[in-house]
């Protein structure tokens, strides 16, 4: 479907739609203006999108017999490219998703053809690298990041790659290198072969900071490397990094069964919330340091923003369904509202502001190819952009954006917004729960919100703050759990049982106390904490049920479903998804059958 930002829906003649091209974008008409040549090979083939099969069939139709060659073909192929693909976006014979698929085909065609040839010639001096253990032959493993990973790549974007080979060993021909030796000079000359400023230009910058420890890593790494790298050292943000990682070249199987484990957690991971929080605060933190206000990737109401609400839904619980193991955000979205995590109305807002900022980013890059997401200062390029967004002047321009922005800020508020504690950490209760208080002072305090037996309450929370597994807990669990504990006190107060009501909840705090990712689910939710609360107070066996089952917290969070009468042909379906999505894992599907169990008598 044709956005807003197209031109009306009956598209104008070849010739109105290339003059409105070399209007809208100065980098078409230099393009054209410097090789005449360009014109009639556009204008065969605006009518139709451009395929990666016809990507393949142009290079593969030239000689190419050096790397001076396969730099120049793979150059002009872009930049019949880019005429033809800004021609039919600003044109209105494309729309969004046919723009960032064929972008991402021209980076997967070129880096496999480049890669080929690379690969062909070298083998000649040093014959084919071998595994050492499987005495297979080794090929190159290149995984595309970012939006390339998501086959949702810009029109003047970088590349984010990583490189990777499966096994340690040595090639076999009359000049022998390492495996890690003939990858690493192979992959050199690919970043040379696609990212090189030659006189033609180039096809796309490449960027491989995001590969183990960045610039300061190899710059390509053996699985089993990769493994232990990502298995003990592998930070957060790496993790929503590889949500979109994925293997555009060389064998793809055992590299995402590696990595799936680090991505996607075997339970609910609701930490992810505070870890891609913490992330978001440092890109804003860049943001205000180098006024990037104007930038409608990074800043307030971006495109990254939307990203980070699709993605932290994948982290949070990719692990246990997998269907969220996807990568195009227009597709995790729609599933978010299949699944009821998102109302389907925020959906449709998020989608609407990621199609409308994406376009703008596009109408942004085609003015000088330049990878930009800031906003123009200049009267004429404003009035080109408002103009591509199909809008007459700037100012009506700007009060969609604006519109469009401030949805997503409120819907990013809504899911990230820290909660913080109703108590603070100076507060009477949080001053009794941290062993400052004397006993005779924390009795009184406690008697005072209502425990009936102060004396036995207050025994349990030493035992608690003095026991073992308190003690053992990382620090930022720790962290959680102090937070949480003043909240737990006051809520505990409230009912007639107010002591059997806290040792449900402490018995219950310590059986989760060692697993981060349910502390986090209680912290980031308050109302869950309510929920639990009312629940252990009005019966022992609901109590002791969570305390067993812990996993069952997850339930709280939508008490639509928790109180509704069962669904039996719905629940009969969503079953048979989550088996259907794990065929082959008898053991998974044997987890997930006794967790479906377990919630329906929970619920």
């Amino acid at each position: 479907m044709i956005t807003s930002s197209a031109v009306p829906a009956t598209p104008p003649d070849d010739g109105a739609i290339v003059a409105r091209a070399c209007d809208l974008s100065p980098f078409f008409r230099r393009a054209l203006d410097a090789d005449a040549a360009l014109l009639p090979e556009l204008l065969s083939g605006l009518r139709r999108p451009f395929t990666a099969e016809e990507m393949r069939a142009m290079l593969d139709g030239v000689e190419i017999a050096d790397e001076a060659a396969l730099k120049k073909s793979l150059r002009r192929l872009r930049r019949l490219f880019m005429l033809r693909l800004i021609a039919r976006d600003l044109g209105g014979l494309a729309d969004l998703d046919e723009v960032t698929a064929a972008c991402s085909d021209l980076a997967e065609v070129t880096v496999n053809f480049a890669l080929e040839r690379l690969h062909g010639w070298q083998r000649q001096v040093y014959g084919m690298p071998v595994g050492q253990g499987s005495g297979a032959s080794q090929r190159l493993i290149v995984v595309g990041m970012g939006k390339l990973g998501g086959r949702e790549l810009n029109a003047s974007s970088d590349i984010d790659l990583i490189f990777a080979y499966e096994e340690d060993g040595e090639t076999d021909g009359p000049r022998q290198v390492s495996n890690h030796e003939y990858f690493a000079i192979l992959a050199k000359k690919l970043i040379a072969a696609i990212g090189e400023v030659t006189e033609d230009g180039f096809v796309f910058r490449v960027d491989m900071r995001l590969r183990p420890y960045g610039d300061s890593g190899p710059l390509v790494g053996s699985l089993a490397m990769l493994e232990e790298y990502y298995q003990y050292q592998g930070r957060e943000w790496e993790r929503y990094a590889w949500i979109k990682g994925r293997v555009i070249a060389g064998p793809a199987r055992e590299l995402h069964a590696l990595l799936r484990p680090f991505v996607y957690r075997k339970y609910l991971d609701y930490g992810a919330l505070g870890s891609m929080r913490e992330l978001k605060a440092q890109i804003m933190r860049e943001v205000h340091r180098r006024e990037l206000h104007d930038n409608i990737k990074l800043g307030p109401g971006g495109i990254r923003e939307i990203e980070f609400i699709a993605q932290v839904f994948q982290l949070i619980r990719g692990g246990s369904d997998r269907a969220l193991q996807i990568r195009p955000t227009r597709q995790v979205l729609a599933l978010l509202a299949g699944q009821t995590l998102l109302p389907a109305a925020t959906v449709a807002a998020l989608d609407a502001a990621y199609v409308f900022l994406r376009n703008l980013e596009h109408r942004l890059q085609y003015l000088y190819d330049a990878q930009t997401q800031m906003l123009p200062g200049g009267e004429e390029d404003r009035r080109r952009v408002a103009q591509a967004m199909g809008h007459a002047d700037w100012q009506v321009f700007m009060a969609e954006l604006q519109r469009h922005r401030d949805q997503v800020e409120r819907q990013f508020v809504g899911v990230f917004s820290l909660q913080e504690a109703d108590q603070p950490q100076s507060s009477p209760l949080a001053l009794l729960w941290q062993g400052t208080m004397d006993d005779a002072e924390a009795e009184q305090l406690l008697a005072r919100h209502g425990y009936a037996e102060a004396g036995a309450s207050l025994g349990r929370l030493r035992a608690l703050h003095g026991g073992g597994r308190y003690r053992q807990m990382s620090e930022a669990s720790r962290a959680r759990f102090d937070a949480l504990m003043p909240q737990v006190l006051r809520l505990a107060a409230g009912y007639d049982n107010a002591d059997a009501t806290l040792a449900r909840l402490l018995d219950l705090l310590e059986s989760i106390c060692r697993r981060a990712s349910y502390l986090a689910l209680l912290a980031e939710y308050p109302q869950s904490l309510d929920i639990v609360t009312r629940l252990v107070s009005a019966s022992p066996w609901l109590a002791q049920y969570l305390t067993r089952h812990p996993v069952l917290l997850d339930e709280l969070l939508d008490t639509r479903t928790l109180y509704a009468p069962p669904d039996f042909a719905a629940l009969r379906q969503e079953l048979e998804r989550l088996l259907v999505d794990n065929a082959g894992d008898i053991e998974r599907q044997m987890d997930l059958m006794r967790h479906f169990k377990h919630a329906q008598v929970f619920r």
